[in-house]
């Protein structure tokens, strides 16, 4: 075969997304029984059973659940039986979804499910989070999520580009806008609040909850066979800051900017952000970084200022861009997801639909 007759690369696209209605504590249900209402919507959006699925993988955290392999608990609410192809990210279910968006490009298989989950009540999820930091000299002093979210923050105000009132606006648009996503955890007016580590106040931060997410990726033909509007991903690119917090330019995010650059966010405008930027300081750092201006409509689902829970929040920004995309409230969106402190590591996938 000539390089002229060779196939090009597999279009792959988002044809289901569902979630949980998060909630401050789910005490009541395992993280099985979290997740299967879940994985049952979205299989019955696409027709598709579990045995129709080509590849499935998952995002969790051990840590959060106390246990190790806590993930071979949550192929109870999958249906592992017969044997599947299964794989799992000690990450945020973003990560979960390139690894089959990957698998899918090989032409492996046709059909993914993707799911993340996490429960975050049970404990101290800003104690729990320090223990992803440097472990010889950061992590034995425990700086929590916060605190270092308030370092990120004060050095933004200090650079000029942002102050206390501004930081606020975002809280405030960011529930305003949840009140019409039916999931979301906070919504409407939120109070300010009092401080909880200066610069941030408690509208400056993320809730604490429950709840999990799943999408379905489907390949060419089949896509559109699930889906009347598919929500294409035209690139996925991930990348990571340095470890050590104290040799970044924690007002700025090369590693956004680099992974939206490669994605090709760049190449044209995009109508739609859903931002992972669980502090509303995060959200004016995203903003330069992928040079998002006021026509952009930033996380209309409210974002995780609305809802944050921990390993799903950013899988849950791909599904909300993607379902946009689905009802024809978008065209072109930018998709974003975090994980570690102070946006060290930064997922960016970009997803069209069809011309109408």
């Amino acid at each position: 075969m000539t390089s002229e007759e060779a196939p090009g690369p597999r279009d792959i696209a988002v044809v289901a997304f569902a979630q949980t209605d998060h909630r401050r504590t789910t005490a009541e249900s395992s993280e099985v029984e979290m997740l299967m209402p879940v994985l049952h919507e979205v299989l019955a959006r696409t027709g598709l059973k579990t045995s129709d699925i080509g590849f499935t993988c998952s995002g969790s955290s051990d840590y959060l659940a106390g246990r190790a392999f806590s993930f071979t608990l949550a192929l109870d609410g999958v249906g592992a039986w017969p044997p599947i192809s299964e794989s799992h990210v000690e990450m945020d279910g973003a990560w979960a979804l390139y690894e089959a968006w990957t698998k899918l490009l090989t032409g492996d298989a046709d059909t993914a499910l993707v799911y993340a989950y996490g429960k975050c009540s049970p404990g101290s999820v800003r104690d729990v989070l320090t223990r992803q930091l440097d472990p010889y000299y950061l992590a034995p002093l425990w700086p929590d999520a916060i605190a270092l979210a308030a370092l990120q923050a004060q050095a933004l105000m200090d650079a000029g580009h942002t102050d206390e009132p501004a930081l606020a606006a975002v809280g405030a648009r960011s529930r305003t806008a949840a009140t019409a996503n039916p999931h979301a955890q906070l919504k409407g007016d939120v109070p300010q609040g009092d401080y909880v580590v200066r610069p941030l106040r408690t509208g400056d931060c993320p809730p604490v909850g429950d709840g999990a997410a799943a999408v379905i990726l489907a390949a060419g033909e089949r896509a559109r066979q699930l889906c009347p509007r598919p929500a294409w991903i035209r690139g996925v690119d991930h990348r990571i800051e340095a470890h050590a917090l104290g040799v970044r330019d924690l007002t700025d995010s090369p590693s956004a900017r680099l992974a939206a650059e490669n994605a090709g966010a760049f190449e044209r405008p995009v109508d739609t952000a859903e931002l992972h930027a669980p502090f509303t300081a995060q959200e004016v750092i995203l903003r330069r970084a992928l040079r998002l201006d006021d026509s952009v409509c930033v996380n209309p689902s409210g974002g995780a200022l609305a809802a944050n829970p921990v390993m799903a929040a950013g899988l849950i920004r791909i599904g909300e861009a993607a379902a946009r995309i689905h009802r024809g409230a978008s065209d072109r969106a930018l998709a974003h997801a975090t994980s570690g402190p102070c946006l060290q590591q930064n997922l960016v996938a970009v997803l069209e639909g069809e011309p109408r």
